[in-house]
């Protein structure tokens, strides 16, 4: 009967992807990587049952959740993948300064038909096929980056508590926005719970957005410690793979957009000064690590030294979001005290959760990213 259906309807099968999750669950590298293996899987399948299958990327704002240039996006798609469309969301944070003036909008369209165009020559030649000694050397960053990642946000219990102190992201569960709330269950504050934008937008306000790079620095560094010759062949991954220069592309950028020194005032919010100390500890190890490994896989000295226009927008931005972070964590400070003290006089708002608010606001449009 399905089948019936399809020929009907164009014998077009449609199968949208889910990114926000998996970085949530994995971590960047596993999702990542998974996703790309599972693209592959189902338009095979959908081959060999001679169904044309259109692949839907429900990517959000941020790298932890599929985001990224689109050009660039839909070049690293696997090969034979894209024929001759895609389909991907576009989240509400980036659609004004994306689509807003005309020019920006025919940027971002011809931005994308010239990738399509690029992703699509496979219809036109065979595509060219990912060497598999560069596979095995993914799977073998996707392993250690994983378990690195797990470690963390699955087996240390000061994790949540930490998240849920170092972060605005019980406040930002009352801010007006989204479909669903930013819980599973609302009681349940564990990692289960939690769902993936609140999950990523909580770290990325506390300039930590941990959730798109965690792992990858550790990856990258045991397995040149394992193999130091390999600097070439993850050199050569990236110049000719458009899947990993993407990867790193995107775990690049949102390195640049951490501020550790910042983060580390965001991490005194945290009450338990052992819980604090290792948590923050691991995250700004990892961040260091990361920044090493990419740097040398990028044969740099600085990180976006090949986008010295993102760099200079980002130095121009800080000044003005810098400041904004400062206010927020007086803020969240001041909020948290109140709500205690009134905690018996709960429905009449706080004072400072206005304005608190509001800075959540200005520094999501700051960062460009939200969920």
């Amino acid at each position: 009967v399905y089948r019936d259906m399809l020929k009907v309807s164009g014998n077009l099968q449609e199968v949208m992807l889910g990114y926000s999750d998996s970085c949530k669950d994995g971590g960047i590298l596993a999702s990542s990587w998974s996703l790309y293996k599972a693209q592959q899987i189902v338009v095979g399948l959908a081959a060999r049952h001679g169904v044309q299958c259109r692949l839907f990327h429900g990517r959000g704002g941020t790298v932890g959740r599929g985001g990224g240039p689109t050009h660039e996006s839909i070049l690293a798609q696997p090969p034979g993948t894209v024929h001759g469309e895609i389909k991907f969301t576009e989240q509400g944070e980036v659609l004004s300064f994306r689509y807003h003036h005309p020019e920006t909008a025919v940027y971002e369209v011809t931005m994308g038909v010239t990738g399509l165009l690029k992703a699509s020559l496979g219809l036109l030649r065979e595509p060219r096929q990912d060497a598999p000694a560069q596979r095995a050397v993914m799977e073998q960053l996707v392993a250690t980056g994983e378990a690195e990642y797990r470690a963390l946000t699955d087996h240390d219990p000061g994790l949540m508590p930490y998240f849920y102190e170092a972060t605005p992201v019980r406040e930002i569960g009352l801010l007006n926005i989204g479909s669903r709330p930013s819980h599973r269950k609302k009681t349940d504050l564990s990692k289960a719970s939690v769902r993936a934008i609140p999950w990523i937008f909580g770290w990325a306000q506390a300039r930590q957005p941990m959730p798109a790079w965690y792992g990858l620095g550790s990856a990258l560094q045991q397995y040149l410690q394992a193999h130091p010759e390999q600097i070439e062949v993850l050199r050569a991954m990236y110049a000719d793979w458009p899947y990993f220069r993407a990867l790193v592309s995107n775990c690049e950028m949102s390195l640049a957009k951490a501020e550790m020194h910042i983060a580390r005032e965001y991490a005194e919010l945290c009450s338990d000064s052992a819980v604090r100390e290792r948590i923050f500890g691991a995250v700004q190890q990892e961040y260091s690590r990361t920044c090493e490994s990419l740097l040398q896989v990028l044969n740099s000295d600085q990180l976006l030294h090949d986008n010295p226009q993102l760099a200079f927008t980002l130095a121009r931005r800080n000044p003005y979001l810098d400041p904004i972070n400062h206010i927020q964590i007086v803020l969240l400070r001041r909020l948290r005290q109140d709500q205690a003290e009134r905690a018996t006089d709960a429905e009449t708002p706080s004072p400072w959760l206005d304005p608190l608010l509001r800075t959540i606001n200005a520094i999501a449009n700051g960062i460009r990213n939200t969920g």
